[in-house]
């Protein structure tokens, strides 16, 4: 099946969130949704939620699924802003533990930071599948970029997060905890192996040198014969020398440090405290 697909740009963040539809039907589910946030006044907006809210409730769509790619470093989910609004069970990758085991103790949790992702409502592992109405979606684990990285297989698409990008920008990073490039590479290769028609959408595009539009949908056939990190045959060393060398290059993403936080969380802020006031904390030297 073709699923309808809806995409929507966030230009603070070059995050693409999708809406993807059941052909037949109403059902849909959500990916990778954005709650904006600025980080010099510490103050959050709903702007890029609500115009996925407004679009769902436009079309009259039914939401089945907020799906996460994986634990966001570059912007905050807003997955229970939509839930509460329009429903729907929010997903990510069993993985999603060692996430939080590794910044539960960078941010100083405490015990009372659950650890085994009972803040989301489904966690995903290697070979499940699910439904947005008649419409099957197969999960991938495509770790690498980070431990929990998932790819969504719905119909003749994948949603490939940060795992890659376009074929002009090539792939993610892999030097956050828990990355690797080795790992990256067999991800990728198990994307690849999809059938060439299959269309991919990117969780990112930054617009590549000499390109004038942001893009977001390529196909696997594009990505073997274009993809200028791992296209063309290219070997597993030279990718990891390259993706290691790169990244070494890297400052941190401006919102990682909030992002982490929320996300690890299913998209919910810490704790307030007795006056109902919520903090984030500023780990020094740490990340």
């Amino acid at each position: 099946m073709k699923p309808e697909v809806k995409a929507f740009f966030d230009d603070a963040t070059n995050t693409i969130s999708y809406v993807v539809k059941d052909p037949q039907g109403t059902a849909c589910a959500i990916i990778d949704s954005v709650l904006d946030f600025d980080y010099s006044s510490g103050r959050t907006d709903t702007k890029s939620a609500d115009e996925v809210i407004a679009y769902v409730k436009a079309e009259g769509l039914d939401v089945q699924w907020i799906l996460e790619s994986h634990v966001h470093a570059d912007h905050l989910s807003a997955a229970p802003y939509i839930q509460e609004r329009v429903g729907g069970k929010i997903g990510i990758g069993d993985r999603i533990k060692i996430v939080q085991d590794t910044f539960g103790k960078v941010f100083n949790e405490g015990t009372e930071f659950q650890r085994d992702g009972s803040q989301f409502d489904k966690l995903f592992v290697e070979g499940d599948s699910f439904h947005i109405g008649q419409l099957r979606g197969d999960v991938l684990h495509t770790p690498g970029h980070t431990p929990a990285c998932l790819t969504y297989v719905i119909g003749d698409a994948a949603f490939v997060g940060d795992t890659l990008f376009m074929p002009d920008f090539g792939t993610a990073r892999c030097d956050f905890p828990g990355g690797s490039s080795e790992t990256l590479y067999a991800s990728i290769q198990k994307i690849l192996a999809l059938p060439d028609e299959t269309r991919i959408f990117v969780g990112h595009d930054y617009k590549a040198p000499g390109r004038d539009e942001f893009a977001w949908e390529t196909t696997v056939g594009e990505q073997k014969a274009k993809n200028i990190h791992v296209g063309a045959g290219k070997s597993k060393e030279d990718f990891v020398e390259m993706r290691d060398t790169r990244d070494a290059t890297l400052g941190m993403p401006k919102l990682i440090i909030p992002s982490l936080q929320v996300n690890m969380r299913a998209g919910q802020m810490p704790a307030p405290d007795e006056q109902g006031d919520v903090f984030l904390k500023v780990p020094v030297n740490k990340i």
